[in-house]
């Protein structure tokens, strides 16, 4: 896959309206929610933009928990070990030492901001081990409801806040492109609003900054952990406006969703690492425990670890899912440690107290993304990224469990403090947006499921050079015919898929390896160190897609 061209912008309307601020902040995640509230302390106007209601994004579904050193018997050092092993040789060491140095200060701040995480007898914060963990370090609230606990004190605290004429909030809002100056300098946003009066429809929004907190890109599979928001918006304006991405070729698939049957589709049910954590166990349809002699951590591996070795064991036995055993942890544990998960399963006619659950694995990550500095810049001057669809370096080539929230949290807190000095030292200015040019396109919305049919069959946990070129050749011939009907947010989000979905495929072609989420049945080997590195991303001017590979020192894993 060597020609691959995207346009610079997606058919839409003129805006009949805009509005301004000195930053724009799009999501309503722990990312967005944290850089607006931190910047509203600190600069004259913030506007806070969400595709739907706040809080009905990634975090909310985020069940397992937070990691930090909070533990007096762990340290930074220690989960900083855990994060590069778990990331395969290719993180970036800086990013994971600000992440791990910096978390426990904002997991207290989150604390005192009015965050109830759950506690023992003595009133210390409980922690429990999630894969790839070798310490107790993750912080849960509400036994596995951690991400609606966070969302909800954010949410609380902006609410306090929003009588503030110094922040905005502007809910059902889908961006659909970036605003650049004749520099190429980012300096606001297009997006549709399905509002009222003056606010109805395609509007602009200029700034001095914006900041992508958009999240992830699950929806580009036909199963998937994510919500139906994760459409890869941010991901994809990005990339029209010529941002760095790097490492989209690593998806983390999740080893435990429940397994709904065939055909099914769309946000599946996630069953939480920390249920193996506190003691269930993967057995086959013979109720062999196949992760024993797998790997040292046995069921608590890696994620991607324990995802192939899933795959493996499907291939092998001709079954379409595996087992969770959980019922040696007894109704009572269960109930208590895990009241959402257990709700939901018996919804959908399965008791963990009592049988077996049938997982596979499904998307669950995006450990790639805009390609930013510890300060969560991207490479276009005013455009910034935090959270999933950032690529600080963090996550390298697999996230290690429960880091995601962390990351949110700890380069929310960066980008908002760098921003604001930037301010003041004026080198942010406020710039005139250029006016629309170059090939605009738009896919019908109707052809979701062809782009999700064809990213799954062959981009999914498994990948080769045969499957991943059939991939490359269906999404070319859906942008080939790519209609230019009715602008609305189903075609947008569905063309935003589709680039997505072109250079996840082109950067999984050219990664001729096994490593973390990247799994080629073709590359089976993970020791060529001509591949201990980035794949780096960008649309140049001519609206091409080049490529480029940055190495990466080697890192000590033992």
């Amino acid at each position: 896959m060597t020609d691959l061209v995207v346009p610079r912008r997606l058919v839409a309307g003129e805006p009949g309206w805009t509005t301004s601020a000195d930053v724009v902040v799009v999501g309503s995640g722990i990312a967005g929610l944290t850089t607006a509230l931190r910047l509203r302390q600190r600069v004259d106007r913030v506007l806070l933009v969400t595709k739907t209601v706040l809080n009905e994004g990634s975090t909310q579904w985020a069940q397992g928990g937070i990691a930090a050193a909070l533990d007096p018997g762990d340290s930074p050092e220690e989960h900083l070990h855990d994060t590069l092993v778990a990331g395969c040789g290719i993180c970036d060491v800086a990013a994971v030492t600000a992440l791990v140095h910096e978390g426990p200060a904002r997991v207290r701040e989150l604390v005192a901001l009015g965050a109830e995480f759950d506690r023992d007898a003595e009133g210390e914060i409980k922690l429990t081990r999630e894969g790839g963990h070798h310490k107790d370090r993750i912080a849960h609230a509400g036994g596995d409801a951690t991400g609606k606990e966070i969302s909800r004190a954010l949410i609380a605290a902006l609410h306090r806040v929003q009588d503030d004429p110094g922040i905005e909030v502007i809910e059902h809002a889908l961006v659909v492109d970036l605003l650049q100056d004749q520099d190429s300098r980012v300096c606001g946003v297009t997006l549709h609003v399905i509002g009222e009066g003056q606010m109805d429809g395609v509007g602009a929004a200029t700034s001095r900054a914006v900041v992508l907190a958009t999240g992830g890109l699950g929806q580009v599979y036909s199963a998937t952990t994510n919500p139906s928001v994760a459409t890869g918006d941010g991901m994809a304006a990005a990339l029209r406006a010529g941002a760095v991405l790097a490492d989209v070729e690593f998806v983390q698939f999740h080893p435990t969703v429940l397994w709904l049957g065939e055909g099914s589709s769309g946000q599946q049910p996630l069953i939480s690492e920390a249920v193996r954590g506190e003691g269930a166990f993967l057995v086959d349809r013979d109720g062999v425990r196949f992760m024993q002699g797998r790997h040292p951590l046995a069921d608590l591996a890696p994620r991607d670890v324990v995802s192939r070795a899933i795959v493996d064991r499907m291939q092998e036995t001709g079954e379409r899912h595996v087992f969770l055993d959980a019922r040696h942890l007894g109704r009572e544990f269960l109930e208590a440690r895990f009241p959402s998960i257990v709700a939901r399963c018996r919804e959908l006619g399965f008791d963990p107290a009592t049988e077996l659950l049938p997982v596979a694995p499904a998307q669950h990550y995006a450990s790639g993304g805009v390609r930013t500095d510890l300060m969560g810049r991207s490479s276009l001057d005013g455009l910034y990224a935090c959270g999933e669809v950032s690529c600080t370096g963090v996550h390298g080539a697999n996230r290690l469990a429960s880091n995601s929230l962390l990351e949110g949290l700890v380069f929310a807190h960066r980008i908002a403090d760098d921003i604001s000095e930037r301010l003041a030292r004026g080198e942010l200015p406020q710039s005139t947006p250029g006016a629309p040019s170059g090939a605009a396109a738009l896919l019908d919305g109707s052809a979701r499921v062809q782009v999700q049919a064809a990213m799954t069959d062959g981009a999914g946990p498994v990948r080769s050079a045969a499957s991943l070129a059939s991939t490359a050749e269906a999404l070319r011939d859906l942008a080939l015919a790519a209609t230019s009907t009715e602008p609305d947010p189903d075609s947008w989000e569905t063309t935003n898929l589709l680039h997505i979905g072109q250079v996840l495929t082109m950067a999984a072609s050219l990664r001729e390896e096994t490593r973390g989420g990247h799994v080629r049945s073709d590359h089976t080997e993970q020791v060529d160190p001509r591949w201990r590195g980035h794949t780096l991303l960008v649309r140049g001017a001519d609206t091409r897609v080049t490529t480029t590979f940055e190495p990466v020192a080697e890192q000590d894993l033992t």
